[in-house]
């Protein structure tokens, strides 16, 4: 999902840094769901749509088709509209082009809805110098940072203020957190369910195949669905896997092609738009 493709050159003279590369993507997507409220702007039912564009190089299609040069950004009206997973592949795929080795991760945000950890999507990128994941929230400009009254630096995000889904769901299997407090706050979704669908959705984006916030496979529970000793046993494992990607990195490449449950099939259902959908 996050290959540029026939459109590489795009990415190619992009500077080798995360900061620069976050600030470049903004210029050029916009937020579905922060457009009206953050931007004053009103969508289309075409422009919604494009939130729904899984792979980076249709981003980059999309892009290059209305003129777009990356470092010079796009108006507001005119950006591609997407949601936090758009923000993070491209991010990812722009710091990939750099040779900047980068992860899309899927998990919760709690720094949308006071109380709540909201379904939300960041990357993370390997810096030589610290010798760790740094964790960036893309998606987050200089408007939504004071709407949202952000208080830490979103290029290198607290990872108590962003769950990855493994985190989130071994908080609340150990008690330490309560799975009301995780979902979509929108629509009213949360639980264990809900993480459970995000821990499968971070275990395919660790396997390089980012998945849409809404795309349903394999063993992902339905909407308050109860879960039995089997599942649970289950999702203990892919979030004992996730937590700890490097070092589990063989076992869970070999469970993510091996275990329908959790590879992503050919084809998918698309809860938005309430179909089947080929990938």
């Amino acid at each position: 999902m996050t290959s540029a493709d026939g459109h590489a050159d795009l990415l190619g003279p992009l500077p080798r840094e995360a900061g620069a590369c976050a600030l470049i993507i903004q210029g050029l997507l916009l937020h579905e769901h922060l457009a009206a409220p953050a931007y004053g702007i009103t969508l289309s039912a075409e422009q919604r749509a494009e939130s729904q564009i899984r792979p980076a190089e249709e981003m980059l299609e999309r892009l290059r088709a209305r003129g777009a040069q990356p470092q010079a950004g796009l108006p507001v009206e005119e950006r591609l509209v997407g949601t936090c997973r758009n923000f993070s592949v491209l991010f990812v795929a722009m710091l990939r082009a750099q040779g900047i080795p980068a992860r899309a991760r899927c998990g919760f945000g709690g720094y949308f809805v006071p109380g709540f950890f909201e379904d939300h999507w960041v990357a993370e990128y390997w810096s030589e110098a610290e010798g760790r994941w740094v964790r960036v929230d893309a998606q987050i400009d200089d408007v939504q940072r004071r709407l949202l009254r952000i208080d830490f630096d979103v290029l290198d995000v607290p990872h108590d203020r962003f769950l990855i889904a493994g985190d989130a769901w071994a908080r609340c299997r150990a008690g330490e957190a309560d799975p009301a407090a995780f979902g979509l706050s929108l629509l009213k979704l949360s639980g264990l369910w809900f993480i459970a669908g995000n821990l499968l959705r971070d275990a395919a984006a660790l396997n390089k195949v980012e998945m849409l916030p809404w795309d349903v496979w394999g063993a992902m529970p339905g909407p308050d669905e109860p879960l039995g000793e089997e599942q649970l046993a289950f999702f203990d494992h892919i979030a004992a896997l996730t937590r700890a990607p490097d070092a589990s990195f063989d076992e869970l490449c070999a469970l993510y092609q091996g275990d329908e449950r959790l590879r992503v099939p050919a084809t998918i259902f698309n809860a938005i738009r309430n179909q089947p959908e080929t990938i």
